[in-house]
């Protein structure tokens, strides 16, 4: 079945693939209905865009995919490549590109949604919650060449995923006013079905049990709509993180990759050397809801319940403790920078909606 992915799949250790959301805008930076032109126009979009063009849910709502990505190393030439090559095709066509959690001024009410089958087909399945969802995620395929492998490092990073999204938190405006939340994006998102934080699943067998039971009660019409903050992607045969929000800064967006391919390959090493237990063992999913929580609200000021379930971290010991487990540094570079949620809010403080609209342009 297409719709259904395959134990086969799994089948490469470490490569990357990066998708990237973005909004299409107009010269004052706001949101615009473009992507029927850049996707469905008669212009074929340069390489290395071509065939890894496509819009989301929302019409002024962009999605770009790098290729496939063999070596960590090549990551950033890869992000950069793709970065330029759609703002000047934007540009061609008269529009900006601009990058954020949620765009602080989408007015979900007075704009296009996508008329492609499978969205107008989520439109009238799941109704209100979609129709409001105007948000763009950053995501990171790493491959995996077991699938019960996979498995076991999607359980796993569940842990990580809190404190990324505080890292990542980029979206405290929604439709125009201060939310108070950091990540607003990621607690909009949450509102439909099949999002945030999955249980922990025994193997991969109960994993595409659980896949094929949802496709075939019409849960969801294909594999790509469980949409988990962390999933075995049995189509790719990659484990896929989707928590970030997304970033302007690439440099943000080569750390997350960076970091990201780092855990997996550090799991997978664990794996390989016998660890096959869960590291979290006893530990209710609700409080790894809780942490979530806790990283959306607070951002980089955010503290999380530890693995004890006893007692509580802050973010930079959290994601310290990691890095020194995975021998990679790279997550850590963003401790002592603006979040940005934070950039947001100063900006929009010291010179209103118009300075920020600009500040989230690429």
């Amino acid at each position: 079945m297409e719709e259904l992915g395959s134990r086969a799949s799994f089948d490469r250790m470490g490569t990357l693939g990066v998708e990237e959301e973005f909004y299409v805008v107009d010269e004052d930076g706001l949101p615009v209905s473009g992507t029927t032109e850049l996707v469905y126009g008669d212009d074929e979009p340069p390489a290395p865009l071509g065939g890894r063009l496509d819009h989301e849910l929302f019409q002024f709502i962009i999605e770009t995919q790098t290729p496939l990505i063999e070596d960590v190393g090549d990551a950033e030439e890869q992000l950069l490549a793709v970065r330029e090559a759609l703002v000047d095709y934007a540009a061609e066509h008269g529009y900006r590109i601009a990058a954020a959690g949620l765009h602080p001024e989408a007015r979900w009410r007075e704009l296009d949604h996508a008329e492609k089958p499978r969205y107008r087909s989520q439109l009238e399945r799941i109704q209100y919650p979609q129709h409001r969802n105007t948000t763009a995620g950053l995501h990171v395929h790493v491959g995996v060449d077991d699938p019960d492998k996979a498995v076991w490092i999607a359980n796993e990073l569940r842990w990580d995923l809190p404190p990324m999204l505080a890292l990542s938190a980029n979206s405290p405006f929604w439709n125009g006013f201060d939310t108070g939340l950091a990540s607003a994006r990621s607690k909009v998102f949450e509102n439909l079905p099949n999002t945030g934080m999955p249980t922990r699943f025994a193997d991969y067998e109960a994993y595409e049990r659980f896949e094929r039971r949802m496709v075939e009660q019409g849960s969801i019409d294909d594999r790509g709509e469980l949409w988990y903050d962390v999933r075995p992607h049995t189509g790719h045969g990659t484990v896929e993180i989707r928590t970030p929000d997304a970033q302007r800064d690439p440099a943000v967006v080569k750390a997350f990759v960076e970091g990201i391919h780092a855990l997996v390959t550090d799991l997978a090493e664990r794996y390989e050397d016998g660890e096959r237990g869960p590291l979290g063992d006893g530990i209710r999913r609700e409080l790894l809801d809780e942490n979530k929580w806790r990283a959306m609200r607070h951002g980089h000021d955010a503290t999380f319940l530890d693995r004890d379930g006893e007692s509580t971290i802050g973010l930079a010991e959290a994601v310290e403790r990691t890095c020194d487990r995975i021998g990679d540094e790279a997550l850590a570079t963003l401790l002592d920078r603006e979040s940005g949620s934070q950039r947001q809010r100063r900006i929009h403080e010291n010179g209103g909606s118009e300075a920020l609209r600009e500040a989230l342009l690429l």
